[in-house]
């Protein structure tokens, strides 16, 4: 017996015990406006939005928000384990010698990540699902 199935990564059919066997087609997706449309500059200015937040949601894909607090005397040992889009959002906690610091990571690298951070004095570690990069 044999299905055609469409797919993404095929993971779901490894998981039951299938396996690709020949892949049919590839596709991709397209983000499409008529000509009248685009030519009126409030609808362009509203499909522009759409595509940026489109865009945004799959920037957002595989990444997590990963949030601690650090003692200051251990916060650098911390920032150099963190990979980010930029830098690392640090900031004092109120009335406090303690930072909080934010970073975004692939959420892929969070399983190692944590204990690291543990070890060099984060606590309080969280870690949230982002929906969009902007």
């Amino acid at each position: 017996d044999a299905i055609v199935e469409v797919t993404e990564t095929g993971s779901t059919i490894k998981a039951h015990g299938l396996r690709i066997i020949h892949t049919l087609l590839e596709t991709n997706t397209k983000f499409i406006a008529n000509q009248s449309a685009w030519a009126d500059p409030a609808r362009r200015r509203k499909i522009e939005q759409i595509a940026m937040l489109l865009r945004a949601a799959l920037d957002a894909d595989g990444m997590v928000l990963l949030k601690m607090n650090v003692a200051e005397d251990k916060v650098q040992g911390v920032i150099d384990l963190l990979p980010s889009l930029k830098a690392p959002t640090v900031g004092h906690l109120y009335q406090s010698d303690w930072l909080s610091v934010e970073a975004v990571v692939t959420e892929s690298v969070v399983r190692e990540l944590i204990p690291q951070l543990r070890e060099r004095g984060a606590e309080g570690i969280i870690e949230l699902p982002i929906t969009k990069i902007v």
